[in-house]
């Protein structure tokens, strides 16, 4: 028994932090799938926000680093925290959570919040955009995919193929790659799929596509973007070109993504966090999203990647690396 116990406590250990700020008037636990910049810099905005504006707040803050198992033991320690608020940064924490609520009564007056989440509904966190019923509502990081393959079009407009890698066991990705292939059927681009199921198959599935595809294209899949360094350095010997619907993957090697800043979307769900917290229901606290998109480029990793950037494009970027 001992052996059991040992190895899942040094678990726990490795995936929780504690913050603790002044006073304990609230105390939020927090659940992370994975640590990349994008959901890293969501749980800072999402912090910053509440202690900005007056909070006084203990956070629990717990990773799952990617792995499903531990998902569902971070959801059961948090049922033991009995915390006043639930945050969960990704689906597959987000459903482990929001399961606690069939098991936990003491929860059962426990608002939830999601973010960094494509599509709540497929996921079964609400049952509505407007009304979402229960306690749970949150912030989608849902994207219009038309835009992407419009941006991808741009860089290479005789592109036919298009490669798309994706862990097929995360909703979010799921949901995007379907949108995503709907909107390719408009514009005459056929999407050959990769998908994943660790991070520890993601240069595997990338070495797959080469060949095959004009181009590779990343949503904001965690799993994929948590080892997005394998995806470059494939793209790079292969001079073939990447895209990607995170931002930072821009900074990290990508060409170029069309979205929006994950600090700014921690801090949105920081304000939605606070007038629940005031006493507003979640039940009939509408799923908010964003919708300003940033262009983002990096000239040198498409130079890289053997495509030659017009002036106008360079003009157009909003940031550049």
């Amino acid at each position: 028994m001992k052996r059991v116990i040992l190895p899942l406590l040094c678990l726990f250990l490795l995936c929780l932090t504690t913050v603790a700020y002044a006073g304990d008037s609230v105390r939020i636990s927090i659940a992370q799938f994975v640590e990349h910049p994008a959901l890293d810099a969501v749980l800072k905005g999402f912090q910053d926000d509440l202690l900005e504006n007056g909070k006084s707040v203990e956070f629990k803050v717990y990773n799952a680093h990617g792995n499903i198992g531990t998902v569902g033991q971070i959801a059961t320690q948090i049922a033991g925290d009995l915390p006043d608020m639930i945050v969960a940064i990704a689906t597959p924490p987000a459903q482990a959570c929001a399961r606690l609520y069939d098991k936990v009564p003491q929860l059962k007056d426990t608002p939830m919040l999601f973010t960094a989440i494509t599509d709540p509904l497929l996921a079964g966190l609400v049952k509505d955009y407007a009304h979402p019923g229960g306690m749970i509502t949150g912030v989608s990081n849902q994207m219009p995919m038309g835009k992407h393959l419009e941006m991808v079009r741009k860089f290479q407009p005789q592109l036919k193929t298009l490669g798309v890698m994706y862990n097929a066991g995360e909703m979010n990705s799921v949901s995007s790659v379907k949108r995503l292939k709907a909107a390719a059927a408009e514009m005459g681009i056929v999407i050959a799929e990769a998908p994943v199921t660790s991070s520890a198959d993601v240069y595997q599935a990338a070495l797959s596509l080469v060949g095959s595809v004009d181009a590779i294209y990343v949503p904001t899949d965690n799993t994929v973007i948590s080892a997005l360094e394998g995806v470059v350095k494939v793209c790079e010997k292969s001079r073939l070109p990447l895209y990607a619907g995170d931002t930072d993957s821009v900074r990290r090697g990508a060409v170029a993504a069309m979205g929006f800043d994950y600090y700014e979307h921690g801090r949105q769900t920081g304000a939605m966090a606070r007038r629940i917290l005031a006493g507003v229901k979640p039940a009939d606290t509408p799923v908010e999203f964003q919708k300003n998109l940033s262009f983002h480029m990096n000239p040198a990793a498409a130079a890289r990647m053997g495509l030659t950037v017009s002036d106008e494009l360079l003009n157009a970027a909003d940031v550049k690396y």
